[in-house]
């Protein structure tokens, strides 16, 4: 009888790496792995000796020269004497600033129409089906242009607030105008101050004290809070009775936080009408609204399509039971129906703010000053370093989208179900 030779004990043959499926596909992997970092190798050396025959090699040197533009809407100090990377700087600051709020109210929205898109009233299910096809198959450009558009030919002028035909909106405290919108600016007499980073330097900017006071006090008493909350859960599993604690959860995080506002003198500077325009308060470019609006009602109605199907995929015997116990339908949704359907939800709701993030690169169709009309935009045309810029962008539209991926999947695993 001949003995069958035990592979682990032969030598080692070159062979092996096509024929033995134990390094085949490691194999496959490595080389498939070389040659597209060759390729790219190429790509870019080939890129690189072109441009540098054309007398244009590959540098960043025009970051610092100064970008001879101004940038309608921004949060930090900046003047058309700045650097191109100061103004990318404004440029991506904008793009952030859109992004988040068109997030927060693209979910609000998403997450209320796709609730009532499920309702037992025929008229209001009927409806939201109707918004929902409505906005997400037209291009979300035309949405943009149609909301700006509307700003511009029905919103008053600011002359008209001079002549009685216009007036100010929520205790004179607002104007809404076609140039943009006007809001309170809060202000502190008695402030701490502000502390200034990176001194001249294209990145430099000033961090309010006041508003790290106000933070950090808010932030303690949520965590004072929270372990109010977390003592009552103690106290309920110990008796079967829950504590009342919500009026001390919410008099610990907002009584601190009014005491600070108070002593910090704070108080609000109003818009007023000087000249031919407001003065005053925080202003927000029709463009800025307009966008924010346009992004939101789109991206709200492909939320509100994941929610249903999260929420129709929760069994039915989940509200059964709960309408059995007596419990509401609006506490059922809440507590019950929303919470297990949030893992199927947030997948999904991910890749929508991803969208709306990009979707953001046509605000330069408004003319906001984001991160496209900036950086890929103005300073592209004065420099002529198209390769440079555009890249960077990319980079930076990328840096973004992952780390929107990062926080969501995190949120998405600290709510996933844990089985006992």
């Amino acid at each position: 009888m001949t003995a069958i030779p035990d592979p682990s004990k032969q030598g080692f043959k070159l062979s092996q790496l096509l024929y033995d499926t134990r390094y085949r596909s490691m194999t496959i992997q490595i080389v498939s792995l070389i040659a597209i970092l060759l390729f790219f190798g190429w790509l870019i050396s080939n890129t690189a000796a072109n441009l540098a025959t054309l007398g244009k090699p590959i540098q960043f040197k025009f970051l610092g020269e100064p970008s001879n533009y101004d940038i309608n809407q921004r949060l930090l100090d900046y003047t058309s004497r700045d650097t191109h990377l100061r103004a990318g700087l404004m440029g991506l600051i904008n793009t952030l600033v859109l992004a988040l709020m068109g997030c927060v109210t693209a979910t609000i929205l998403g997450v209320a129409i796709g609730v009532m898109r499920l309702s037992k009233n025929w008229l209001v299910a009927r409806v939201m089906t109707l918004y929902i096809e409505l906005f997400r198959n037209i291009p979300v450009l035309l949405w943009i242009i149609i909301v700006f558009s509307i700003m511009i030919e029905t919103m008053p002028r600011p002359n008209q607030f001079r002549s009685g035909e216009a007036a100010m909106k929520l205790f004179d405290s607002v104007a809404i105008t076609n140039r943009g919108v006007y809001v309170p600016e809060p202000l502190f007499n008695g402030g701490l101050g502000d502390i200034f980073l990176f001194g001249e330097s294209s990145l430099r900017f000033g961090v309010s004290l006041d508003l790290i006071a106000i933070l950090i006090v808010f932030f303690a008493g949520l965590f004072i809070s929270k372990k109010i909350k977390k003592n009552a859960d103690f106290i309920q599993n110990e008796t079967g009775v829950r504590p009342t604690t919500w009026w001390k959860r919410l008099s610990i995080v907002i009584l601190p936080v009014v005491i600070t506002l108070w002593a910090l003198g704070f108080h609000l500077g109003y818009p007023e009408l000087k000249g031919f325009n407001f003065k005053g308060g925080i202003y927000l470019r029709n463009s800025l609204i307009a966008l924010w609006i346009a992004l939101s009602l789109y991206t709200a109605a492909f939320i509100a399509e994941n929610v249903r199907s999260g929420i129709q995929a929760v069994a039915k015997g989940q509200s059964e039971a709960a309408y059995a116990l007596g419990i509401s339908p609006g506490r059922t949704m809440s507590l019950i129906i929303l919470p297990q359907a949030l893992r199927i939800i947030i997948p999904p709701v991910i890749s929508q703010f991803l969208n709306l993030t990009k979707n953001s690169s046509l605000a330069i169709a408004v003319g906001y000053m984001d991160l496209t009309g900036t950086l890929m935009g103005i300073t592209l045309n004065q420099t002529g370093r198209e390769l440079e810029t555009v890249l960077m962008g990319m980079a930076i539209y990328l840096i973004i989208s992952l780390a929107i991926s990062t926080v969501m999947n995190w949120y998405n695993n600290s709510v996933k179900l844990v089985e006992r």
